[in-house]
């Protein structure tokens, strides 16, 4: 089988439809429908499933794409050697990262790297922890920033480094002149903003904790939303101060709370990357940066 092949069902396989892996791979969809006929004779079987306008991969098609995507971590590793052999800091470095991450540590990160590393190629897409952990162990980034509580369950123990690179407080965020909760169960009979999948169940959980059930009317992403739809009186809401720092909105109040755990950012990446100059000094700039940051106070 033809290599390429494989790299290529892989990409259809991550996109769901020969279009999205067209435009991802910059051809036509013409071209990557031949190319998926060619590899199917070669298996003698479907691999493909068209659905609509969408794809999936039959089960001999999704073997064969784990199987790209071993073959497209071997070509990275591969990559990754020769610039560590080379020992300079150029080429491209993909970056995941949540939105705060990107709103707070990167801009500055990015920004000295370009000024020391100009010949480095950084590419950033914005992710939820889930996704860019995903991204970095199928290869799309060799750098991910995600973020847990506390209180969460430990990771587990896989393929990937986790770096530690900032711990900090998730405060209450309520309209300004409202009283000032001291514990999360002052706000047990509010109506809450919440904010991503994860926060939102951290969130519950510590409501749990505190013996309510938080009455949740919105939800956002946003931090800047979130501070917007309670300044204007549509809820509360717990925001970490990272997000704050972010982008600190008037019109609403916020401050630490007892019985809500920290949040903790760490950075992962494939072990083999640690070997790479580019990768070790897109890190250091990072952890210079959260360290810079959560030296200003909480």
């Amino acid at each position: 089988m033809d290599p390429r092949r494989l790299l290529l069902l892989r990409t259809v396989g991550d996109e769901g439809s020969l279009a999205a892996a067209a435009r991802r791979l910059g051809t036509t969809q013409q071209a990557v429908s031949q190319q998926v006929a060619r590899l199917e004779a070669e298996a003698g079987t479907a691999l493909v499933v068209r659905q609509g306008r969408g794809t999936t991969l039959t089960e001999a098609g999704a073997l064969l794409a784990r199987r790209g995507a071993d073959l497209a971590g071997v070509l990275r590793a591969a990559q990754e050697d020769l610039a560590a052999l080379s020992g300079l800091l150029r080429g491209e470095v993909a970056v995941a990262a949540f939105p705060t991450a990107t709103a707070l540590v990167l801009p500055e990160a990015l920004a000295a790297l370009a000024v020391t590393a100009p010949d480095l190629d950084v590419r950033l897409a914005e992710l939820e922890p889930p996704e860019a952990e995903d991204a970095v162990r199928a290869g799309r980034a060799d750098v991910a920033l995600v973020f847990r509580h506390v209180g969460d369950p430990e990771p587990v123990p896989g393929d990937l480094v986790r770096r530690p690179l900032s711990s900090h407080a998730v405060h209450a965020v309520v309209r300004a002149g409202a009283p000032r909760p001291i514990r999360l169960g002052d706000l047990a009979d509010e109506r809450w903003v919440a904010g991503c999948p994860r926060c939102r169940a951290h969130l519950v959980r510590a409501a749990a904790a505190a013996g309510f059930t938080p009455d949740v009317r919105l939800a956002t992403d946003d931090h800047v939303a979130v501070q917007r739809l309670v300044a204007a009186g549509l809820g509360v809401a717990l925001l970490p101060v990272w997000a704050l720092r972010a982008a600190a909105l008037p019109g609403v109040s916020t401050g630490p709370l007892e019985g809500v755990d920290d949040r903790v950012v760490e950075v992962l990446l494939r072990p083999e990357a640690r070997r790479v100059p580019a990768v070790r000094a897109l890190v250091a700039e990072l952890e210079r940066v959260a360290r810079s940051v959560d030296g200003d106070g909480a």
